[in-house]
């Protein structure tokens, strides 16, 4: 759960959410090292009082300088492009759940247990996790592959929770699903993170982790 002092990303709670940290640690440093060397380039050519008149063509720099972006271009795409099928995959899951976005709460469904089915409002009465908690959280087993589909009932919603790296629109009349794995046990919060109305800011989500021998 994110805090005020937390600058960061969140701590992963699942492999995939892994992966996308390493890749943002992986850009930065690319991005960094750009910053770093233009701001130096620029400080040179500022303070640097002596021309060239003869000069009139530097086929050298223009070849440096079209193959680098080319290069750094390439180190971003590879990973990037990884990561977007890997998040695309659905691997066999054991199980399957559904969300339903309303205004302003979500439902739940879990069609692998004879329809259990509840819904899912926010905890007005905790004011220690403000517009976090909710009154019937989703309880998944951890360390298998579930698949997550989410739609909507009125309007477009989004089920979202950052740590998991799991962000699935919810569209009226239509499905959308992701996989996911969640590797650490405790509670996973998340909001909705698309404008849905009035309410929108008082619909969160909240999954429970738990060993698969407890969930069964």
């Amino acid at each position: 759960m994110t805090t005020w002092p937390n600058i960061y990303l969140q701590d992963s709670a699942s492999p995939l959410m892994e992966q996308l940290i390493i890749f943002h640690d992986h850009i930065m440093l690319i991005l960094m090292t750009i910053v770093t060397t233009v701001t130096y380039i620029i400080m040179i050519l500022f303070f640097n009082k002596y021309t060239d008149r003869n000069m009139l063509e530097g086929q050298m720099i223009e070849l440096i300088w079209t193959i680098t972006p080319a290069m750094t271009l390439f180190f971003i795409a590879t990973p990037s492009l990884r990561l977007l099928y890997l998040m695309d995959e659905i691997n066999n899951p054991m199980m399957t759940t559904k969300a339903v976005g309303h205004q302003w709460y979500w439902t739940y469904e879990y069609s692998d247990f004879n329809d259990m089915e509840f819904d899912s409002y926010m905890n007005q009465e905790n004011k220690n996790m403000r517009l976090l908690d909710v009154d019937n959280r989703m309880v998944l087993p951890s360390n298998i592959n579930v698949r997550m589909i989410v739609t909507s009932a009125d309007v477009i919603h989004s089920w979202t929770i950052p740590s998991v790296g799991v962000k699935i629109d919810g569209t009226p009349g239509r499905l959308n699903q992701a996989s996911m794995m969640l590797n650490r046990n405790g509670l996973l919060f998340g909001q909705c993170s698309e404008i849905c109305g009035t309410n929108h800011s008082f619909m969160p989500i909240v999954v429970e982790s738990v060993p698969f021998n407890h969930f069964i």
